[in-house]
């Protein structure tokens, strides 16, 4: 449920009146926390722990460790509407009262999840797309960071369907392992939790009523049948078990993740019967293993993410 327009306001002038966000970047994302999470009227003690909040707190994970100086501050700001609703709002009261402002414009940023339906960018905000699918298609060529285009970015949607999908690519199959993950009371193999995820492609019902758009999505992928759900799901697994080498598995895994949201899977995941704390807790220590893995990338157009921060990281020391 998006923010009432009071809420809208409130949520902002928190944000802008905070002193932690002056001369920092601010990146706002989706989840919950701050305004959502207070039974009266929200304070800036109620957003002093946001980052420890999903979405934030794994964005928080994966800045690069050379950022202790200017490290950015996250706020979550509910679902994607109310993400750009925010990053327009403050925008609008920065310009109105920039005395009283402790935002640098310049260092405001977004990021949002691409999703399968899209999300529509009001008129009246007259930003350079008009919505998150112009923004992904600018953004992303054949899945991968087109860092020119990039530059230009204030609002960033994921290249991949939410974020739990950046849990599960290929290349943390070796933390899974080294942390004896279970999935359906056996070792976790992410390539078991793929066939599973093309399986349940003719059960998608959202997927179906926007393969169209998946289709422009994936088209690098021409191999792949969309013209229909249950063509989409036979032509993935036979190039996936006929692939002739992992580039070619990778590109078909992140088409899949590009196309499947990993919410439910990623929410399967368990740790062996003699953990003897809470799943949760086992998650956590996960999550902070990947954020390490995505603050330590180089190949910034592969992996989306550390792209993100390396734009980010143009504005840090703006005063």
């Amino acid at each position: 449920m998006s923010l009432k327009p009071e809420q809208l306001k409130q949520h902002c002038e928190i944000i802008i009146n905070s002193p932690r966000i002056k001369n920092k970047i601010v990146v706002l994302c989706e989840g919950k926390g701050g305004i959502w999470d207070t039974k009266g009227r929200p304070s800036p003690q109620s957003y002093s722990k946001m980052e420890e909040m999903p979405d934030s707190n794994f964005y928080n994970r994966c800045v690069p460790k050379s950022w202790s100086q200017y490290r950015p501050q996250f706020f979550n700001c509910g679902d994607r509407k109310d993400v750009l609703d925010t990053y327009f709002t403050l925008s609008k009261l920065h310009d109105e009262n920039k005395n009283n402002s402790y935002l640098t414009l310049e260092k405001l940023f977004a990021i949002v999840d691409v999703d399968l339906q899209t999300q529509n960018i009001t008129k009246e905000y007259s930003y350079s797309f008009s919505d998150t699918e112009a923004i992904f298609c600018d953004l992303y060529t054949k899945l991968n960071i087109n860092e020119e285009n990039a530059k230009q970015h204030r609002i960033w949607v994921t290249g991949l369907i939410h974020k739990e999908a950046y849990f599960i690519i290929p290349e943390l199959q070796p933390i899974f392992d080294a942390f004896s993950t279970l999935y359906n009371s056996n070792s976790l193999l992410l390539r078991d939790i793929y066939l599973t995820m093309a399986d349940a492609i003719i059960t998608d019902s959202d997927l179906e009523s926007n393969l169209s758009k998946v289709s422009n999505r994936i088209s690098h992928c021409s191999r792949l049948d969309c013209t229909a759900i249950d063509k989409l799901r036979n032509s993935w697994k036979e190039q996936f078990e006929n692939a002739q080498n992992d580039t070619q598995k990778n590109e078909l895994i992140l088409a899949l993740l590009a196309l499947r949201k990993a919410k439910y899977y990623w929410n399967k995941i368990q740790p062996q019967s003699d953990w003897t704390s809470s799943v949760q807790t086992f998650k956590d220590q996960l999550l902070l293993e990947i954020g390490r893995f995505y603050s330590e990338q180089s190949n910034h157009t592969k992996y989306h993410i550390p792209c993100f921060f390396k734009i980010l990281r143009q504005f840090a020391e703006l005063l």
